[in-house]
């Protein structure tokens, strides 16, 4: 049997790499709103994406610590089926955000050992979705799409109930085998399918869908 494994590419900023996350048939496509980020894109920008690709792949957007002003603007001109919290928003601005905007809310936390997962205990009312990333490395001004990764073993067996999803450092290469070791049936991936930082390649980008979904059960 094989694994139904939920895929999401994010950090698309082109109307080429958005066609090939949907012509790939990828569960989510991510828009990144972070300056910092070599993904950021406008409002404007990913409007334009969002509209392209509405109705054929669900439309996730990644804000960092982003005030009610920002997330309004999101929610008004995308309309996003997701926000994706990666910055250090507590539980009480988790469920804010839930509440005002009535959109779906998964929240990151970067991770890198046991200890971690201790306080993802104090979200679990609150957000609809867990993201479970790479801390990201001492120099880094951006909490995702490093490249990096963490110990998959830290997630085997872990029952938190709500969905979970792993990302940092994966690529064709690694997933399947991040999917199996670390049980999770959701994977995310950004650097991971570029050919330079913030360029997405269409070939890496169908090669990482062919292989998380040739994972077997």
């Amino acid at each position: 049997m094989v694994s139904s494994a939920m895929i999401k590419i994010c950090g698309i900023s082109t109307e080429e790499t958005a066609d090939a996350v949907t012509n790939a048939h990828a569960d989510m496509i991510g828009f990144v709103f972070f300056p910092k980020s070599p993904r950021h894109v406008s409002v404007k920008q990913a409007k334009e994406l969002a509209d392209h690709v509405r109705g054929k792949t669900k439309i996730v957007a990644l804000t960092v610590n982003m005030d009610d002003a920002g997330l309004r603007e999101i929610s008004e001109v995308i309309a996003p089926d997701v926000f994706q919290l990666h910055g250090s928003e507590s539980p009480e601005r988790c469920a804010e955000i839930r509440e005002i905007f009535g959109i779906p809310v998964m929240k990151a936390f970067g991770i890198s050992c046991a200890e971690d997962l201790e306080a993802v205990q104090a979200y679990i009312p609150f957000v609809d979705r867990l993201l479970f990333d790479a801390k990201p490395p001492k120099n880094s001004d951006i909490p995702g799409g490093n490249g990096v990764s963490f110990d998959w073993k830290l997630l085997q067996g872990l029952e938190l109930g709500k969905p979970i999803m792993l990302s940092g450092g994966l690529g064709p290469e690694n997933v399947r085998e991040a999917l199996a070791i670390s049980g999770v049936h959701a994977v995310d991936v950004s650097s991971g399918v570029e050919r330079e930082k913030g360029v997405k390649d269409i070939e890496l980008i169908k090669a990482f869908v062919r292989e998380a979904r040739s994972v077997a059960e």
